[in-house]
């Protein structure tokens, strides 16, 4: 894949997107992840240390524009089918073990990503444009969040479980995008 650079008009709305993703399911996850024993954060907690620090090992052959365009897609293909596998398979010990392990498995190419992002953007302006669009990002999934949990209140769908499960049809949505973002992000 002959890269030459990144198109920022398209990893400028990926990056939003991906922060309001964040943003929206950072509260399901106490939801997801409530029928997993605490042991499980410690083990999860190792695994993701020792992955990141393979990682960065590697970052002598891994930290090119080709290599952070299948990282970036690896992440967020991940990132869909766990939202899938959870939409499929709604709540149970192996379901929150799996979308547990999917996150973790996101979150080990975490620094990279940041790291790979730094040095592929231009300029500082460039910088400060994609960290704008994620904080943004954030900003408004949290308060996209807070709102989807109190129109559903209205309704009287209250329970934790099927807010989130809810929830996940429109993160769906969204994951879907940010996949076809990615992939117009790097240009030929």
């Amino acid at each position: 894949m002959g890269m030459k650079s990144l198109n920022i008009s398209y990893f400028s709305p990926y990056k939003f997107l991906n922060a309001l993703f964040l943003g929206l399911s950072v509260g399901a996850i106490f939801t997801l992840y409530r029928p997993l024993e605490p042991s499980i954060y410690s083990l999860g907690g190792i695994v993701l240390a020792l992955g990141m620090l393979l990682i960065a090992q590697l970052y002598n052959t891994i930290l090119t524009l080709s290599w952070f365009y299948k990282i970036s897609m690896f992440v967020e293909v991940v990132l869909l089918n766990v939202v899938i596998y959870f939409l499929v398979f709604s709540y149970n010990y192996q379901s929150a073990l799996i979308v547990y392990i999917g996150y973790q498995v996101t979150f080990i190419f975490g620094s990279y990503l940041v790291r790979a992002e730094t040095l592929f953007l231009k300029s500082s302006k460039q910088l400060k444009k994609i960290d704008t669009a994620k904080q943004l990002g954030y900003l408004l999934g949290m308060l996209l969040s807070y709102l989807f949990y109190k129109i559903l209140a209205l309704f009287d769908i209250n329970s934790p479980e099927e807010t989130v499960y809810l929830l996940h049809y429109f993160l769906l949505i969204i994951q879907s995008i940010i996949i076809y973002l990615v992939h117009k992000s790097f240009v030929k």
